[in-house]
């Protein structure tokens, strides 16, 4: 029998290890700014979300705060737990806040009650699902069949941390800080290229054509649902090591060094890749430290920027013919080779 608190435990998923590497990085830096999943129906996306949740460590939230914001930061907490000294605190899970497709934008956002304004002079917010999703995984499935205009607030949302709302001279800020993981099925049309630009990784899920792997899939599935009390265990200790990689990686984060050079052989990528704007240059570099702390190291190598590129490009190149959409590894082997050479460090003198 099921209980309800089981989920298939995040190191129990087979193969997928880029959709996998893409979702621990915006857990230990939720800065990176989200994932795109792309792929078909029934592919593991929303277990993976759901494993994710589980693996993320226990944190404090404000008792009775509707933002469940951090009693420890100021900064990020709403206006109501700035003005209170002393903070009940709590500890809970993580969890999948999901967008269903049918959301008006009321719904997102949350709704300011104008005429309570008027009346009676103070504000009355009725969150949306953007206030549940603070500090919290928020999950949408199918980002590429809902209203442009609510995935572009959403994404504001995830890179300012914020949700800001106006109505008829009214305004209302709150707390709106998430792990925004979307996906797509490519066969139900595309995403325009301005909103794919603002996802910070972007992952293809591959078929799995291998029949050794596939019945592994198949036989863990099954040994899940038919002997959970058996299966889960087996997973836990996996699991616990994940998560305090994770909690190690988001503690080294802050200090991780990237040199000129590495920078230099970033912005060269994006330029050789021929990527519009800045925010892929950005992304990558948030991507490669994040990538260096989750590895334990102290400093980005060549090995973390190689690795950041392809989670961080195939959604940002220049829309070519199908057949070239994936990453092209030989020019970016050329790329990073070019940045080898002796003469590229003569330019790198710090400002």
């Amino acid at each position: 029998m099921h209980h309800f608190d089981d989920i298939y435990p995040f190191s129990a998923i087979v193969g997928q290890e880029q959709m996998k590497m893409a979702l621990l990085l915006n857990a230990i830096n939720p800065k990176i700014g989200g994932v795109l999943i792309k792929g078909e129906k029934g592919t593991a996306k929303s277990t993976a979300a759901r494993a994710l949740a589980h693996l993320l460590p226990n944190r404090d939230v404000v008792d009775g705060c509707i933002f469940g914001c951090d009693p420890d930061d100021t900064k990020s907490q709403c206006l109501d737990c700035q003005k209170k000294t002393d903070l009940k605190r709590k500890a809970t899970r993580m969890r999948v806040v999901e967008l269903p497709i049918s959301a008006t934008e009321d719904k997102v956002v949350g709704s300011l009650d104008i005429e309570h304004a008027l009346k009676k002079g103070e504000k009355k917010f009725e969150p949306g699902i953007l206030a549940q999703a603070n500090r919290n995984i928020l999950y949408v499935d199918e980002v590429n069949l809902l209203n442009d205009h609510i995935v572009d607030v959403l994404l504001d949302a995830a890179a300012m941390g914020m949700n800001f709302i106006e109505r008829e001279g009214v305004s209302y800020v709150h707390p709106s800080s998430f792990i925004l993981i979307g996906t797509m099925n490519p066969e139900e049309g595309e995403l325009r290229p301005q909103l794919l630009d603002r996802f910070g990784l972007c992952v293809d899920i591959e078929g799995i054509m291998d029949a050794d792997t596939r019945v592994e899939v198949i036989k863990r599935r099954q040994a899940y649902e038919e002997y959970p009390d058996n299966f889960l265990p087996l997973w836990t200790g996996e699991d616990q090591k994940l998560r305090e990689r994770i909690i190690r990686a988001h503690e080294l984060l802050p200090s991780i060094i990237i040199s000129d050079h590495m920078l230099h052989m970033i912005a060269q990528i994006c330029i050789d890749m021929g990527v519009d704007g800045h925010r892929a240059d950005i992304t990558m570099m948030k991507t490669s430290s994040t990538i260096a702390a989750y590895y334990g190291r102290a400093e980005v190598s060549e090995k973390d920027v190689r690795e950041a590129a392809t989670l961080v490009l195939s959604h940002r190149m220049r829309r070519r013919p199908f057949s070239e959409q994936q990453m092209d590894s030989r020019k970016l082997d050329q790329s990073i080779h070019n940045m080898q050479q002796p003469h590229s460090h003569q330019h790198t003198h710090s400002h």
